[in-house]
Formats: C-alpha cells, sequence, structure tokens
C-alpha cells in the first residue's frame, strides 16, 4: 500500500534533527525572528510546496512545523481567508536560493506559477492559497536556501521603520538583502530584513489572509510585554502559556499598519 502524504511528512517530522531546528540568535533586543504563520484551506498541498522550496519538516512536542533556515512555517487549515499575500499590508515573502536554477527546474516539474523578474536571477514563484514569494540567486549561501526578507507596503515607508526599529530592536538603514538592494527602506532583525516601500492605496491587515501573521521569538516574554506597554504598542492578546508545547508561552501585538505578530518564547525544538 503506498503510504499517504501525512504518514511520509510525520515520519520525516520523526526523522528530522533536532540541531538543525534553530532559529538566529538574538538581537541586542532579545528578539529574532520565530516563525511565518499561515491559514491555508488544503495542508498537504501547503506541505508539498514547502518541501518543493526545500522545507523540512520538525516539530517541537506537539506542534508541527515545517523547518526553513533561519525560521519556522506553521499551518493551520480548514479556515477560509479573505485572500493571499497581494492586497494585505504584507505584499510578498523573499528567499535566496544557492543553485537557483537547479531550484526553478523543481519549481516547473511541480507546475508551479513562476513570474519572471528582472533578470534570470529574479523573479516570483505563487505558491497555494495565494502565497506570493519573491527569489533570487545567492551562491555564497551555507544552506539550500533561506529567508531574507519580508515586504511591507505602507503608507508612510519611515515611520514604519521607525517603529520596528524602536519595538524590535532592529537596525534600521537601507535594504541589503532584497532581490534588487535598490535603496529600500529596511530594519533589519536577526535572521530577517524587514523591507517597506510606499504604497498609494491602503492595504489590507494580515489577520485572516493567507498569511494571518509574522512570529518573532523573544528570551523574556514577561519582560517584552512590559516594554510594549510603556511604549504604548497595541497588545491584542496577553502572555498565554501554549497550547501545543508546555516549556512554550506567547502573546500577540499589532503594529498600526494593521500587521498582526505572535510573539513566542521558547517555540524552537529543544536539541
Amino acid at each position: 500500500m503506498k503510504p499517504t502524504i501525512a504518514f511520509v511528512f510525520l515520519l520525516t517530522v520523526a526523522l528530522a534533527s533536532p540541531a538543525a531546528a534553530q532559529l538566529t540568535a538574538p538581537n541586542a533586543a532579545g528578539v529574532s525572528l520565530g516563525h511565518l504563520h499561515l491559514y491555508v484551506s488544503d495542508v498537504a498541498a501547503q506541505q508539498k510546496f514547502w518541501a518543493t522550496l526545500g522545507g523540512v519538516p520538525t516539530a517541537n512536542q506537539r506542534l508541527q512545523m515545517i523547518q526553513v533556515p533561519g525560521v519556522f512555517i506553521l499551518l493551520r487549515g480548514g479556515g477560509n481567508t479573505t485572500g493571499g499575500t497581494v492586497g494585505s499590508i504584507v505584499n510578498h515573502l523573499g528567499f535566496a536560493f544557492k543553485d537557483l536554477p537547479a531550484a526553478k527546474a523543481k519549481w516547473q516539474a511541480a507546475g508551479y506559477t513562476i513570474e519572471p523578474g528582472d533578470d534570470a536571477n529574479h523573479g516570483y514563484i505563487l505558491g497555494p492559497d495565494g502565497i506570493r514569494l519573491e527569489f533570487s540567486s545567492d551562491p555564497s549561501l551555507q544552506t539550500p536556501m533561506r529567508l531574507n526578507h519580508v515586504h511591507l507596503y505602507p503608507p508612510d515607508a519611515a515611520a514604519m521603520q521607525a517603529w520596528y526599529a524602536k519595538v524590535l530592536g532592529g537596525a534600521p538603514g537601507k535594504c541589503t538583502r532584497t532581490a534588487a538592494a535598490d535603496g529600500t527602506d529596511c530594519v533589519d532583525v536577526a535572521g530577517v530584513s524587514l523591507a517597506m516601500s510606499k504604497s498609494d492605496t491602503k492595504l489590507e491587515p494580515t489577520a485572516g489572509r493567507s498569511l494571518d501573521h509574522l512570529g518573532f521569538e523573544v528570551k523574556n516574554l514577561p519582560e517584552f510585554l512590559k516594554r510594549m506597554e510603556a511604549e504604548g504598542v497595541t497588545i491584542t492578546q496577553q502572555l498565554t502559556p501554549s497550547n501545543f508545547v508546555s516549556t512554550m508561552r506567547v502573546a500577540f501585538i499589532a503594529d498600526p499598519w494593521g500587521t498582526k505578530m505572535e510573539i513566542t518564547e521558547g517555540i524552537a525544538p529543544q536539541p
């Protein structure tokens, strides 16, 4: 009997190395990128998509995840979303690939739509549920692929840049990790660049879309929330124990432009 996709996925989770399932070391504020949380119509289709990109299944106790170097992908199925990434404040995610021609050949063989970019080393791949990913080539990578940026489109990029630098302790500047590196405003947080380009139209919040929220891992969640309260940041859910990991706790905040963020402490599997 042929094994089901779910069985193969869970078997791979069991065999995945805990040592590989780690995040980038936190910045001076104790913050690093933790996860990207997708609400999807077909979990198996998303698992196949991320596996084709190079993601590896892993787990922390009962929390099933897909490991991409430096970040976890979490999938929640069964619900209806209001749209994909395009039209949301977070328009797309950016990934770099060590061997881009080989990666593109895999995507094409799997039947995914590829939008050409400015040259052969840049473009977009469209995944299930309207997930849009920008790709670029980086032969210097130490891993086959890696998330390098999340691209947001606020009405005021400078204001957003200042907010993220203050709240997440990120380093503001011009983008260097994005494919174009064209002077776009960025805030570098451990594990990712948050790229910010001005939008002339008001875009939708992330909550309820296929990319529902961004996740950041912190070293001391109670202290982080105290700082958020002092700085007037909107806390949409106070500290709560995780339902999936006994040693993990979570909270939610939101930026002024509609980006939902989960703040976690303890999301990474322990070696």
